[in-house]
């Protein structure tokens, strides 16, 4: 049962204050914008001053791609908020106010969590995939491969993968560059997955299995490794790799904040509605969020959601409805660009692939005002 939402019925506007500046927040604020309009005021607070269009960051190393920049400025005018640079440090939700990390106080009827979360590196003295700055971290990598100092590398999932895309995606992309350059380089997946990407169905999973095939590139499927000494130990199998380069993907955690619940990893609990549980008021989206799948998209799905709850409590004429997540997915190899959809079912998801975008704009980040926005620059888009 979606429970029952209290309605703000005094004249003046609702002030929403959004803590982050990221794909949910963004989403949040333009869906806000187009459902609710003058009856909602917003304020935007976020700790940077541009967005960036993360998902694309992985053909920076490769100049296959470059990353949109936003000022996070523009986007505020743009929509009407107020743009409050700092990050949200606790909540104090019987005062109905947060405190920012630079000790201002900051007063809301609702507030949206969407700090997004914390990386650390699931093993030492490897290279660690980090999406705020890809290019510096990979261009060296892709350059020894080039030039034929590198021959060997393992592209290892940690047990707590949430979104192991970019890795299947940074193997093909190398794969591709090895080939173009006429480089001899072994590569390698190890995942604790039993098939590839298998969690968002057959169709998808059997695609990039044949992808990774036909490049060469091994896969070592349920699989959990630790490192020692420069060797990957893969359990339960016992088996053993050296390979010259390691890249893995990072540990994600939530920002814990004081006054907000969360689980022992840092992420936060919401209703199907995207309240955060025993807490009036105070919703979250994206990644900072307990649902274990972190994905542009799909946070875009949940800001949608909480923008439709919020909008409903200023009277605007909403009818709020549960996440019903589907994935979208575009699968850069270097040579051609597959898309995928992934719809959850009873059974879990089933999903289709496609060398032709079957949604529009084809952008990386699928969102209802968001992508239109990135793709056209304007927020009439937004609004359609």
């Amino acid at each position: 049962m979606v429970p029952a939402m209290s309605t703000h019925s005094t004249s003046d506007p609702l002030h929403v204050v959004i803590a982050g500046g990221g794909v949910a927040a963004l989403e949040t604020l333009m869906a806000l914008h187009a459902l609710a309009g003058d009856r909602v005021a917003i304020t935007l607070l976020a700790p940077d001053r541009e967005f960036r269009v993360r998902p694309l960051t992985v053909a920076e190393p490769f100049t296959i791609a470059r990353t949109q920049h936003l000022a996070l400025a523009d986007i505020a005018e743009d929509f009407g908020a107020e743009l409050v640079a700092g990050a949200v440090a606790a909540v104090v939700p019987d005062e109905h106010h947060v405190i920012t990390s630079g000790g201002e106080r900051i007063g809301y009827d609702a507030l949206v969590i969407a700090c997004g979360t914390r990386l650390r590196p699931a093993f030492d003295g490897v290279i660690t995939i980090d999406d705020r700055n890809m290019g510096a971290t990979l261009r060296g990598l892709v350059q020894d491969v080039e030039e034929g100092y590198t021959t060997q590398i393992t592209f290892v999932a940690p047990a707590q993968a949430f979104w192991p895309l970019p890795l299947y995606e940074l193997a093909l992309l190398t794969a591709q560059r090895a080939h173009d350059m006429n480089a001899s380089v072994e590569l390698s997946i190890v995942s604790p997955e039993n098939a590839p990407l298998e969690l968002f169905g057959a169709g998808i999973s059997h695609e990039l299995s044949r992808l990774l095939h036909d490049a060469g590139i091994g896969f070592y499927g349920s699989s959990f490794a630790a490192l020692a000494d420069g060797e990957l130990k893969l359990q339960p199998s016992g088996l053993r790799l050296r390979p010259g380069r390691i890249v893995a993907l990072p540990l994600l955690e939530g920002s814990p904040l004081a006054g907000v619940p969360t689980d022992a990893h840092g992420f936060v609990a919401v209703s199907e509605l995207g309240e955060v549980l025993g807490l009036s008021g105070v919703y979250a989206a994206g990644d900072v969020t307990a649902y274990p799948i972190k994905h542009g998209g799909l946070a875009a799905q949940q800001a949608d959601v909480v923008a439709a709850a919020i909008a409903a409590r200023t009277g605007a004429d909403v009818d709020p409805q549960p996440l019903a997540p589907v994935i979208r997915g575009m699968l850069l190899t270097g040579d051609e660009t597959h898309y995928f959809e992934a719809e959850l079912g009873a059974d879990g998801f089933e999903s289709t692939v496609s060398d032709i975008c079957p949604w529009d704009p084809p952008t990386k980040v699928v969102a209802r005002h968001l992508g239109p926005y990135l793709a056209h620059g304007d927020r009439t888009a937004a609004r359609a």
